[in-house]
């Protein structure tokens, strides 16, 4: 009995959709159309006086550089020049940007990584808006204790920011922490955004 695998080849290109937070930049992300999933988000924020499409710009191209690196078989697919406008992904965004938190809850994600990572981030998509945890928590969750520095490093190398939300992972102190997707300023008004004051 023979099975066929899809190739890079055989499949669309990747497509991507954005929309402002306003001050704090464009959400941008990266999904393959047939499958409306999730493969890389980030954050775009203009530098200077530049517009806002050359910070979109500049981060899509970083998010295909991550990639390359991370997932060359999602890499070599390539990208649609064209934005996406419509369908289950360019509606969360839209949905978010507008306040609902919830948005990418149930919109499918898919990054590589180990399956301890994996474990890090399910667990990351449990924690609701509106809500923090730390990252021994966080390891909790993930059903290893005492890994804390193990679900740390899950978060500094999640591709998909927003929908696994890493913003709302803080330390036991409750400090902010590190955010890789603009900084601690960044994190504190993602939070406040949801309600929560740090």
């Amino acid at each position: 009995m023979s099975t066929s695998t899809a190739t890079p080849a055989s499949l669309p290109e990747l497509r991507w959709c954005s929309a402002s937070l306003g001050e704090l930049g464009s959400v941008v992300v990266v999904h393959s159309p047939e499958d409306d999933t999730i493969r890389a988000a980030s954050l775009a924020r203009p530098e200077g006086a530049e517009p806002e499409v050359a910070a979109i710009g500049r981060a899509l191209e970083q998010m295909m550089d991550h990639l390359e690196a991370a997932a060359p078989e999602t890499a070599d697919r390539e990208m649609n020049p064209l934005p996406t406008d419509c369908g289950v992904v360019a509606e969360a965004v839209a949905a978010y940007v507008q306040g609902q938190h919830e948005a990418f809850d149930d919109v499918a994600v898919v990054q590589p990584g180990s399956a301890y990572r994996q474990q890090v981030w399910a667990a990351l998509r449990e924690v609701p808006a509106g809500e923090t945890v730390s990252y021994a928590e966080l390891a909790q969750m993930a059903g290893r204790p005492l890994a804390h520095r193990a679900a740390a490093s899950a978060c500094a190398h999640n591709l998909v920011a927003f929908a696994i939300p890493c913003h709302r992972v803080i330390r036991a102190d409750g400090s902010i922490g590190g955010y890789g997707f603009g900084g601690v300023g960044t994190k504190r008004r993602l939070l406040a955004r949801e309600g929560i004051h740090l």
